[in-house]
């Protein structure tokens, strides 16, 4: 697909963890929100390849999730460099046009941060995973305009150095000080602490997978670059703290999710130090394993819903009557659906066509870990409407949308409900269902 080189043409072929039995699977559950402070631990995550401990020395399926949690770290590392150093602070974001644009937004950004983490992350996984070549895709093209107006290609290279003249072709030679500061990020070791995670076997080889990257989901939060906003029932309406990295794996063959990773590398500031630190969460649904680093969720009698802006007061009416408060709202698909995977909401429902399988897939595949899922909200209402029984099919990863051409083409573009109890996801169904035709929730297709 010549207008967005990293989509797809085709089908893509600080707390000790304690093991608790998982409800839903009696399989055992690591329990964890892992606070990550980027100068706490040196570690084994290089440029060059993710080394993590594998028995033999070879990179398996028992590697693979500690491989997505350390790519996922150096990411957090680098999108908090970018907001520290006044070098990084000045880099003038480029405006998407085209079919890379989001139509939702008036004006869609992408930053270098985002080229370069996910090109990072492409980069170290397929080290680390030659199998994995030429199925880790993402958000973002990996072209970026020059000092002069021409396009540059963004990657990693061999060397520190050689990473530093390629920025420096992006970035103008006065920026030489940006460019090292990035470099040094994208070739440092990164090690994590989780030992236990070495020993979780997903069951699934990493040659059957496919991965999509989100580098910073919610950029214009993170170009904004907000601190001073205050949660509402625990969820921030908007801000620094919705800018996210998501890292999903799915099954080429189905496009099941069944590996997911979500870094909030803006959880919280030290204290002390006032540096940001970060924190992880991670799921594994493959089969009839569900591991996860969350608990699942204690169910509220009566749901209460997350939403967007965008949404139409037709939805936002339907899903108040629900008995579980107004619906809140907030900034970042990724954020909202993480929002549902720590029980601050029950459900996420949008009924426009504006996420696509990068802000999707990571998440889907925790709340999959924890019970839950998501679902197409158009599909899901015309099989209530047609007396279907049973729980709807779930979002696919691993196929276009017919018809359409760049990003449009892994557009969600049925809506989505995001749930974890497949009581609240019914709630939210029969509530919408009162509408009468699709049409009247929103833009979605067909309607």
């Amino acid at each position: 697909m010549s207008p967005v080189p990293n989509v797809p043409p085709s089908p893509p072929p600080n707390v000790p963890l304690s093991p608790v039995p998982h409800p839903h699977s009696g399989s055992l559950r690591l329990l964890s929100q892992r606070i990550a402070d980027p100068a706490a631990a040196p570690a084994r995550c290089g440029g060059v390849a993710v080394a993590v401990a594998v028995a033999g020395g070879a990179a398996g399926m028992a590697g693979l999730l500690p491989a997505l949690v350390a790519v996922s770290q150096k990411a957090a590392e680098v999108a908090r460099l970018c907001r520290a150093e006044e070098p990084l602070l000045r880099l003038r974001p480029a405006e998407k046009s085209g079919p890379e644009r989001n139509a939702r937004f008036q004006r869609d950004f992408k930053t270098l941060a985002d080229v370069l983490i996910q090109e990072l992350i492409k980069h170290d996984l397929g080290t680390q995973f030659p199998e994995l070549r030429g199925h880790i895709h993402g958000e973002e093209s990996s072209e970026f305009r020059d000092a002069q107006g021409g396009t540059v290609t963004v990657r990693v290279c061999a060397t520190p150095g050689d990473t530093v003249a390629l920025l420096l072709a992006v970035l103008g030679p006065e920026q030489t000080r940006a460019a090292e500061l990035l470099a040094e990020a994208v070739h440092r070791e990164v090690t994590l602490g989780d030992t236990e995670l070495d020993g979780i076997d997903p069951g699934v080889s990493p040659g059957d997978l496919g991965i999509w990257i989100d580098p910073i989901d919610s950029t214009n939060e993170f170009i904004g670059g907000r601190e001073d906003v205050a949660p509402i029932d625990g969820i921030a309406p908007e801000g620094l703290r919705s800018a996210l990295v998501l890292v999903g794996a799915f099954d080429r063959h189905s496009g099941v999710p069944v590996l997911g990773v979500i870094n909030e590398p803006f959880f919280q500031r030290d204290p002390q130090t006032h540096r940001w630190q970060g924190r992880y969460h991670w799921g594994v649904a493959h089969g009839d394993t569900r591991l996860c680093s969350l608990s699942p969720p204690l169910p509220r009698p009566r749901p209460r819903v997350v939403l967007s802006r965008a949404e139409s007061a037709a939805v936002r009416g339907a899903l108040g009557s629900l008995g579980g408060g107004p619906p809140l709202l907030a900034a970042g698909a990724g954020y909202k659906l993480l929002c549902v995977a720590l029980g601050l909401a029950d459900a996420f429902v949008l009924s426009l066509p504006t996420t696509f399988a990068w802000d999707s897939c990571a998440p889907h595949a925790i709340l999959r870990a924890l019970g839950g899922g998501v679902v197409a909200l158009e599909g899901a209402l015309r099989a209530r409407r047609a007396g279907g029984t049973g729980e709807p099919p779930e979002l696919r990863y691993h196929r276009p949308e017919p018809g359409q051409t760049g990003p449009q083409s892994w557009a969600n573009r049925g809506g989505l409900v995001a749930f974890v109890h497949p009581p609240h996801l019914r709630a939210v169904l029969a509530a919408l269902g009162e509408l009468g035709e699709l049409g009247e929730l929103g833009e979605l297709p067909g309607c």
